[in-house]
């Protein structure tokens, strides 16, 4: 569908820039514990089952065997190293008074200690030498003669193989055992709720209701999903009044929606209400390399949340595991993704049954979801969570403007009617950087040109600082005021809010339109006002200079994109007739349908060119109609680089539109 402004294009040559889509929800305090806490055993919750550290286990063995090698290591002093002659001349001294000889290590102790300068000048009776094995002496007589004791040692003893055994074989056999005993626990438990080093064990984050919680109130805007969700809350507080009748309450609930419209935060609103046990957790972390993971996962989730029944799982971004399996994107039957689907199915609606455990799931794209998880006994209930109307916009910008002081609250009446489109993360951020804009001025109160420079932040981007030649300015006023007289004059177009010509982002200049109430439907004769409007700027470039520029790239774009929907959608064209040829099939990418001949698609051609071809024309004739008036809007813009909208109509001379927004009315 049309935007609901007129932009320019892209590059840093163009003159407008166009309205981003912004996503994500609102996260309120919640107080975040483990997947496994323990429970008040008053609850009746089962208490979680404790096994002793392994890891623990392992290092008390280690230090258990280095006591061990320390025990059988004999006691030592500590012994100088000589040379083999210098302790023959202490036995020709008789200064020796014991050895002990093992293999030609000879460790001995004299009677008197003696300075060794070799050893750094040390003292001691104790030293050690080697006996060369071409000696030839008669030591033995000699030592025995001057009395002293000699004493042998065999060159293996018991204890030096214990030693041994203990320092070198005991770890590795350790280490070996632990191996085996990890892959026999695995085996055992076949991947299940442990799996090994915990890898079937669910992810989820656990929140548990407090006084910070999310409810209703939290939520605004969007109130046909709240109305559908109440009956999921009132079953978790009062499930006897449906049991009594015989009525079940829905497997699961299936929020689908744009990013950001609130589907996370509705989720824990419900949860909030209810005051029960909420998990939470995202498709993508079910998945892991080892396959069998996921299933394991969402085994031991399930475990958990039927042990705390009531209670609710919340799975987002469902698409990441719950795509169709008919698509041909798997890779036969052990592909991971698909069992951990498979196990998911068998949960939610298997012969063991979820009794109080409700699942809610979200996703952007419900088109691809298989359809065995959208039958019915799984997730039995769609809906559907809309971009807000106008008055939701004001309920929303109310609740996030909450802790915000503002100057005047009428501000956010004019905000939410010049915010088409936006959804709730959207306006989030518009008040969030609203209230930036006051902080860094030093105001104390938020004010209405602080929301306007917040929305063109989010929507265009912020200013640059570049410096434009004077003819490039001149340019570039020409194109905006190219855009904004047309918008002035093209009978039930959408009012011009503001002109600038300060670059922002990509674009060097923006003409910032919005209809004054939402649009729901298009007629063709307001497309075609737009599609004139658009092409209003390169036909003021053409009108003053006599060739156009890069500048209109994005105009083009766009036009071009409305033009073919209006021929190939919509039956706007008398030659081609009404004939869908380019059906929607999810996103904003509009494919021509396969059976289409070639002949239609160049039809489809010739017809689109010639819808522009005759806006451009209408865009040339009424500028050079109103020549006076394009010159006069250019050199005030060049004058003061920004007019909002009473400022630009004024300057053209053109009274506002009747259809000014109505303030909004708050139920």
């Amino acid at each position: 569908m049309p935007t609901s402004e007129t932009t320019s294009p892209d590059k840093p040559e163009q003159r407008s820039g166009q309205q981003p889509q912004q996503s994500g929800d609102s996260r309120p305090p919640w107080r975040v514990e483990g997947a496994r806490q323990p429970s008040d055993t008053g609850t009746g919750r089962r208490p979680p089952h404790r096994r002793p550290s392994l890891w623990g286990l392992l290092a008390l063995l280690l230090v258990l065997d280095w006591f061990l090698v320390l025990a059988y290591q004999p006691s030592t002093v500590t012994r100088v190293t000589v040379p083999y002659s210098y302790f023959v001349s202490q036995v020709d001294h008789s200064n020796v008074a014991s050895i002990t000889a093992q293999g030609s290590n000879i460790q001995g102790t004299l009677h008197h200690s003696i300075t060794y300068p070799a050893q750094n000048g040390t003292t001691t009776p104790y030293f050690k030498t080697e006996r060369p094995a071409f000696a030839d002496d008669h030591l033995l007589t000699a030592l025995l003669n001057e009395g002293a004791v000699v004493n042998a040692k065999p060159t293996t003893s018991s204890s030096g193989l214990w030693l041994t055994l203990l320092g070198g074989v005991l770890p590795t056999l350790l280490l070996v055992g632990f191996w085996l005993w990890i892959i026999q626990r695995y085996r055992g438990q076949g991947g299940g709720a442990s799996g090994m080093f915990g890898l079937g064990q669910s992810k989820a984050h656990k929140y548990e209701a407090s006084q910070q919680r999310t409810t209703f109130a939290d939520v605004a805007g969007i109130d046909e999903a709240k109305d559908e969700l109440e009956e999921v809350v009132d079953f978790l507080k009062h499930p006897d009044r449906y049991h009594r009748l015989g009525a079940e309450i829905p497997h699961g609930v299936l929020l689908s929606g744009e990013p950001g419209t609130g589907k996370t935060l509705l989720a824990r609103a419900v949860a909030g209400e209810a005051n029960v046990p909420f998990y939470s957790i995202s498709a993508s972390e079910f998945v892991e390399m080892i396959v069998g993971v996921g299933a394991s996962r969402v085994r031991d989730l399930f475990e958990q949340a039927k042990a705390d029944a009531p209670s609710i799982i919340f799975i987002d971004e469902l698409d990441a595991i719950g795509r169709s399996r008919s698509s041909g994107q798997t890779s036969g039957s052990n592909d991971e993704r698909e069992q951990t689907l498979n196990q998911i199915l068998t949960e939610m609606d298997g012969f063991t049954g979820n009794e109080g455990v409700i699942v809610l799931g979200a996703t952007n794209r419900p088109e691809v979801l298989d359809s065995a998880l959208l039958r019915p006994g799984r997730f039995d209930r769609r809906i559907t969570v809309q971009a807000p109307d106008q008055d939701g916009r004001l309920k929303i910008l109310q609740v996030h403007t909450r802790k915000v002081p503002l100057k005047d609250p009428s501000d956010l009446e004019a905000l939410a009617a010049s915010t088409p489109g936006m959804v709730g993360a959207d306006l989030k951020n518009v008040v969030n950087e609203a209230a930036l804009n006051a902080a860094r001025r030093g105001e104390q109160s938020v004010s209405r040109e602080d929301f306007s420079n917040a929305l063109e932040l989010v929507t265009i981007g912020a200013a640059r600082r570049i410096v434009l030649s004077q003819e490039e300015r001149r340019r570039t006023a020409y194109h905006e005021s190219g855009h904004a007289l047309l918008g002035m004059l093209q009978p039930g177009a959408d009012p011009v809010r503001k002109i600038s010509i300060i670059p922002r982002g990509q674009a060097l200049g923006v003409t910032y339109q919005s209809p004054s109430a939402d649009r729901y439907g298009y007629g063709e004769s307001y497309l075609r006002g737009r599609l004139i409007g658009m092409l209003g700027g390169r036909a003021a470039e053409i009108l003053i200079y006599g060739e156009t520029t890069t500048g209109p790239e994005n105009d083009l774009e766009q036009a071009t994109s409305i033009a073919r929907q209006m021929v190939g959608r919509w039956g706007m064209s008398e030659e081609v007739g009404a004939v869908s040829a380019y059906p929607r099939s999810g996103g904003d990418n509009y494919m021509p349908a396969a059976e289409l001949s070639q002949h239609t698609l160049e039809l489809i051609d010739e017809e689109v060119k010639r819808i522009l071809s005759e806006c451009a024309e209408e865009a040339k004739r009424q500028l050079s109609e109103h020549r006076e008036q394009l010159d006069h809007l250019a050199r005030t813009l060049l004058e003061r680089e920004t007019l909002d909208e009473a400022d630009a109509y004024a300057v053209a001379g053109i009274s506002e539109p009747d259809s000014a927004p109505e303030p909004a009315v708050t139920h």
